[in-house]
């Protein structure tokens, strides 16, 4: 008996020496990979696997085939340590591969990790090539691990392969740090059956804030060079700009250096966006982020404010101004979420509606559409309306839900919200005509 101790104390203690790696977090798994998302880079032929394990030394691989077919190929990336901010520093790997010379509208089975642990097979599609083809996409934000009501929803309809790529506008786990980042853990397997077969797009919310925003950060695979803070891609016929709103509000903790980094970046992308040969190829331009410059809400956020920051810019002189920039260079759509709700807004500009007409409203428009889509669920809960619509509303609900777009061709484009209070009934919907694409002030 004395042995039989002694030696599982040796093993304890050594057993890394074996080739076994001790958990310095006390998880359960080490090696097996989990927290298996992919994400788009803005080339078709592309796509990035990402995964985590909790463990050193363990290689990233990725063996991979079309559909119903061997895993002949393999593609190896790197693992990027990351360490909590939380009081228990605990470490985990981030594991990225990039798989290249993709063909487009084709299905690939995949798993990924090492000899030390493989993830089951999955399958995902890449996108389509070209710009003459239907985007579906899936939008919504504000899903956290508990009550995640949309999600059961949404893997549903990705089994009658209904969405194309899913756009997660802010606000994770809820929150991603807490718990010394079990939370995020636990967030980011629940999302797996989603987020590894299709595109998982994301902006930074409010609730990733812990950290200088380091789980957000380090957990997510976005393209550019900004850790997925501020970037965009194309699919389709529309180009899509993801931005932070948060840098609104942490400016004077951390400096403009940010702010005026990411304004200055997005000013250069709508100029290469709204040129002649890409806004012909990419009519339609979409700008994510999380907090909404309009709402109806009666919680006192920023977008129930007349000078919102996020609309007219910060400090008394109104500088990096949003709404001004987005619709100098004929942004059509902007979407956001924090609102525990959703709120399908009529065209406007600068506390202005400016429908295309009074019997279509969305039929050319002179001015941006806002929706906020943040009712996909999570422990906070709803947040409430005013009693009365604004002058600015269209539509707007309670229910826990998520939204659907489809960008037909370069002028329909159309939208609906799915309420999961109604087991799925589709309680707003909107088509979104322009005959045109440009600057407001010039159509």
């Amino acid at each position: 008996m004395k042995f039989q101790v002694l030696f599982v104390c040796f093993f304890c203690l050594y057993g890394y020496s074996f080739g076994l790696p001790v958990d310095v977090n006390g998880d359960p798994v080490y090696s097996q990979p989990e927290q298996i998302h992919i994400s788009a880079t803005g080339d078709v032929t592309e796509m990035i696997i990402t995964w985590v394990t909790f463990a050193a030394n363990v290689d990233s691989i990725v063996e991979y085939g079309l559909a119903d077919e061997a895993l002949s190929l393999k593609a190896s990336g790197a693992a990027t340590k990351f360490t909590d901010g939380g009081s228990e520093h605990r470490v985990m790997y981030i594991h990225r591969v990039k798989l290249t010379g993709l063909k487009p509208a084709t299905s690939y089975d995949y798993h990924c990790g090492s000899m030390l642990g493989w993830s089951s097979v999955i399958r995902f599609k890449t996108l389509p090539a070209g710009t003459d083809w239907s985007p579906r996409l899936c939008l919504y934000g504000d899903l956290g691990n508990a009550n995640a009501m949309s999600l059961g929803y949404i893997q549903e309809e990705l089994t009658r392969d209904d969405f194309d790529a899913i756009l997660h506008v802010g606000d994770f786990a809820y929150n991603m740090a807490t718990d010394n980042a079990r939370v995020g853990d636990a967030f980011m397997n629940q999302i797996v059956p989603i987020a590894s077969v299709r595109p998982y797009m994301t902006c930074p919310g409010n609730h990733e804030y812990a950290y200088n925003f380091s789980n957000y950060r380090n957990r997510f695979s976005m393209p550019g060079d900004s850790e997925g803070l501020f970037y965009s891609w194309n699919i389709g016929p529309m180009h899509i700009i993801s931005i932070s709103t948060e840098i609104y509000f942490d400016f004077l903790k951390d400096g403009v250096r940010l702010l005026d980094h990411q304004y200055d970046w997005l000013v250069n992308d709508l100029e290469k966006a709204t040129s002649a040969e890409s806004r012909k190829a990419q009519p339609w331009i979409l700008v994510m982020g999380h907090r909404p410059m309009y709402c109806s809400d009666n919680d006192g956020d920023d977008c129930t404010k007349e000078n919102s920051v996020v609309r007219v810019g910060v400090t008394t002189s109104h500088l990096y101004p949003l709404e001004s920039l987005l619709y100098k260079y004929g942004v059509d759509l902007l979407v956001w979420a924090h609102e525990h709700n959703y709120e399908r807004l009529y065209p406007i500009y600068n506390q202005k509606v400016l429908n295309g007409s009074k019997d279509a409203p969305f039929t050319n428009p002179g001015a941006p559409v806002h929706v906020i889509t943040g009712s996909g669920g999570c422990s906070e809960r709803h947040d409430p309306f005013k009693k009365d619509p604004a002058y600015f509303t269209a539509f707007r609900s309670l229910d826990y839900g998520y939204t659907r777009m489809t960008v037909y061709n370069s002028t329909h484009l159309y939208m609906d919200q799915v309420s999961v209070d109604q087991a799925g009934k589709v309680i707003d919907e909107m088509w979104l005509i322009k005959e045109k694409h440009g600057p407001y002030n010039y159509i």
